[in-house]
This record gives structure tokens, C-alpha cells and sequence, in this order.
């Protein structure tokens, strides 16, 4: 393994973080300009709720495929290679997006595309956890969750300004910039030096092996379950008001796509500052602690925004409940890290991160059925029991303590 990068330099932690945040930013930037793009494409197809809300339900569960398969293959090949690989497959069938002469057409080209997406997020936290010294692993895992978020903000200004001019098409065609630009930064890098040592040793642990490592005893089955819940949850909520907020708020309180922009961008700022308070947080107190605070807060604050009606105050009430909403992914990379082992890190950050994600997709759906039979404050209300699930495994479900010792072992090894 190690002979295939030696024309390559070691990956440092700057480098690992660059190349993970990069990656992260391409998936929050072509998602969220799917949101934006909904009435648009629902005009030119003639989609109805159902069939847009679809469109991003069937990108997340293609990206369950993809995390499944390409974590498997990170495993076993490499962090890098691997990333590149997902980053070629996404960015050939969002390009695709933009010749779509229907929805069934668009629905395979996302589907796949979502294939391609699957890897992102748990290589590069895998990627992260071997670059980066362990008692920075928080706040380094919190800062490529961040990189969504910048994803996002990139999204938010650029599609208003730029969808009026060149359409829907054309913002697919512009999404395949970021994964440009990905590619490009990672094509010289080498592997994680612990990725390389674990690798020797691990390179013939077969696909099926790997996914029972995550349930290989009680401990790690109870972990495996809690880490999904959490993952599911999370997903759930970030998609079900990322994607349905900016066509509420311009139904509703008459917004412009401008303005619906605007609303985003406050809302990530809250969320990016939740992420990375979470990563220094952690570093300093329990991380379960700190889940507990999240969830909590996340709750409080879903129930006090369906309440509101003043357009104002909803601007920055919309950037604390994103804080507490989406600010808890900041511990994802760094909890599943410490829980598995180098051998099956980025299957297990892929498997169980991408299958919450998988469920989390079903947000948009729901929550435009619930729209549709109700009201937006019922949906946004269910929003609030669930994070009181979340709250339950924390408690019962994930390990108290995480990993400070070697990296060729994980805290269930």
C-alpha cells in the first residue's frame, strides 16, 4: 500500500484538512442549490410537492449507496484515491442534471450523482482523525463540518444572482465547478501515515467483514446504534427546514429569492458558529455532555421558532435554532473516530453517517406532506419530539468516553 503513494508526499494535517473541507463544501453547495432550484425545476418539468421534495430523498439515498461502497474502498485502497474517485462520479451526473428532459431522467442523474456525494463526508473525517494529533480531533472534525456550511453561504449568494440569468440548467452546470476545484487540490496528496501502517496489515479484510466490525459485540452494536440515531436525526431536521424554509418564507411573509437568501445565510452563520463552539467544547468537557446541551437547545428553540411571526425576528431567531440544529455535527466526525478503528474508520463514518442521512432525506418529503395536510408550524413542531430521541441515546446508547491513545486502535478495538 504504501509503495502505490511514494511518489507522493505525506499528507499533513493542513493538507488533510484542506482536501476534507474542500470536499464537505462541494456537497452543501450543490444541495442547497437544489433547494433553491426546486420552483424552478418544478415549473419547467412540471413537478408536483412530491416529485421536487423526491429529487433531493433520492440524492441522499444514493449517497447511502455511495458512503457504504466507497467507505469499503477507502478502507482498502486509500483516503485520496478514493475521494477522487467519488468526486469524478459526482460531478459526471450533476453535469447530467442540466440535459434532464424530465423527472425520471433527473431522478437517476441525482440518484447517482448522491452515489458519487456518499464518500465525502466519512473519508475525509477519517482522513482527519489520521492527519491531526488526537486531542485536536474535536475541533478539527468540527472544522470540516464547517466546510458545508461555507458550501452553503456560497450557494446562498450565488443563486440568486445567478439563476435568474442562466436558469436551472445553468446552476448545474455551475455546480461542477467546486468538485473541479476538489479534485485539483487532491491530486498530488499522499495518504495518512496511519491510514498506511493499519493498511499492511488490514488490506485483505473483505466488504462484509468490515460492517460486522460495527457490530461485532453488545458495546459496539449499542454504539453503532446510538451514532445512527444521532446521525438520523440530525439529517432530519437540517433538511427538512434547509430545503422547505426560503419557499415558506416567500408563501408565507413574501419574500424575495433574495431575501429567502439572506434568511440562509444568517441561518448557516448560526450553524457554522454551533459547529466549531461544538469541536472546543468537546476538546474541554465530555462530548456527551455537550450532545446533551445541543439536543436540548435544539428542541427549546424548534418550538419557540414555529410560534413566530415577525419576518425579524425569524431572520435571527433562524441563525440560534441553526446553531443548535445543525451545530452537533461539529461531534460526529470525532465521536465515530474514536469509536472504530483505523481499519474500518471511514466504512463505519460512511455507513452510519450516510444511512442517517438516508433517513434524514425523508425530511423534505415529510415535512411537505405535513405541509400540505396541515401547516408549516405542525411540521416544524414534529421536528421537536424528535430531537427528544435523540436525547435517549445519548444517555443509553453512546460511549462516555472516548479514545487519547494510540491510533491503531480505536476506543472498541
Amino acid at each position: 500500500m504504501s509503495n502505490t503513494h511514494s511518489d507522493k508526499k505525506p499528507l499533513t494535517p493542513a493538507k488533510a484538512m484542506v482536501a476534507a473541507i474542500s470536499g464537505y463544501a462541494m456537497d452543501g453547495f450543490d444541495l442547497l442549490i437544489l433547494g433553491f432550484m426546486l420552483p424552478a425545476i418544478s415549473a419547467s418539468l412540471l413537478l408536483n410537492h412530491s416529485q421536487a421534495g423526491s429529487l433531493v430523498t433520492w440524492t441522499l439515498i444514493g449517497a447511502v449507496l455511495g458512503g457504504i461502497v466507497f467507505g469499503h474502498l477507502s478502507d482498502r485502497y486509500g483516503r485520496i484515491k478514493i475521494l477522487s474517485l467519488t468526486i469524478l462520479m459526482f460531478s459526471v451526473f450533476t453535469g447530467l442534471c442540466a440535459l434532464a428532459q424530465g423527472y425520471w431522467d433527473l431522478l437517476i442523474y441525482r440518484t447517482l450523482a448522491g452515489v458519487g456525494l456518499g464518500g465525502e463526508f466519512g473519508i475525509g473525517m477519517a482522513m482527519i482523525a489520521e492527519a491531526w494529533p488526537t486531542e485536536k480531533r474535536n475541533r478539527a472534525s468540527a472544522w470540516v463540518g464547517i466546510g458545508w456550511q461555507l458550501g452553503v453561504l456560497l450557494a446562498a449568494f450565488l443563486t440568486p444572482l445567478l439563476l435568474p440569468l442562466i436558469g436551472w440548467r445553468g446552476m448545474f452546470l455551475v455546480g461542477l465547478a467546486p468538485a473541479l476545484v476538489s479534485w485539483l487540490i487532491r491530486r498530488s496528496m499522499g495518504e495518512p501515515q496511519a491510514f498506511v501502517h493499519s493498511a499492511q496489515k488490514q488490506e485483505n479484510i473483505s466488504f462484509l467483514s468490515r460492517l460486522k466490525l460495527l457490530f461485532k459485540d453488545r458495546h459496539t452494536t449499542k454504539a453503532s446504534l446510538g451514532i445512527f440515531i444521532l446521525c438520523s436525526v440530525q439529517n432530519f431536521g437540517y433538511y427538512g427546514l434547509m430545503i422547505w424554509m426560503p419557499a415558506y418564507l416567500a408563501s408565507n411573509f413574501g419574500f424575495s429569492l433574495t431575501k429567502s437568501g439572506l434568511w440562509t445565510a444568517v441561518t448557516v452563520i448560526g450553524m457554522t458558529v454551533g459547529i466549531w463552539l461544538f469541536g472546543v467544547l468537546a476538546d474541554r468537557f465530555a462530548r456527551w455532555k455537550i450532545f446533551l446541551l445541543y439536543q436540548a437547545g435544539a428542541a427549546i428553540m424548534v418550538i419557540i421558532y414555529a410560534q413566530l411571526t415577525n419576518p425579524t425576528v425569524m431572520l435571527f431567531a433562524g441563525a440560534v435554532m441553526g446553531l443548535f440544529v445543525n451545530g452537533m455535527i461539529g461531534g460526529y466526525g470525532a465521536l465515530i473516530s474514536d469509536t472504530f478503528e483505523p481499519q474500518v474508520r471511514a466504512t463505519a463514518q460512511n455507513v452510519l453517517f450516510n444511512l442517517g442521512r438516508g433517513v434524514g432525506g425523508f425530511g423534505p418529503l415529510v415535512i411537505g406532506l405535513l405541509v400540505s395536510q396541515w401547516s408549516f408550524i405542525a411540521a416544524i413542531s414534529l421536528l421537536a419530539v424528535i430531537y427528544l430521541l435523540d436525547i435517549l441515546a445519548t444517555l443509553f446508547l453512546l460511549p462516555k468516553k472516548h479514545s487519547q491513545g494510540d491510533d491503531t486502535l480505536g476506543a472498541i478495538g
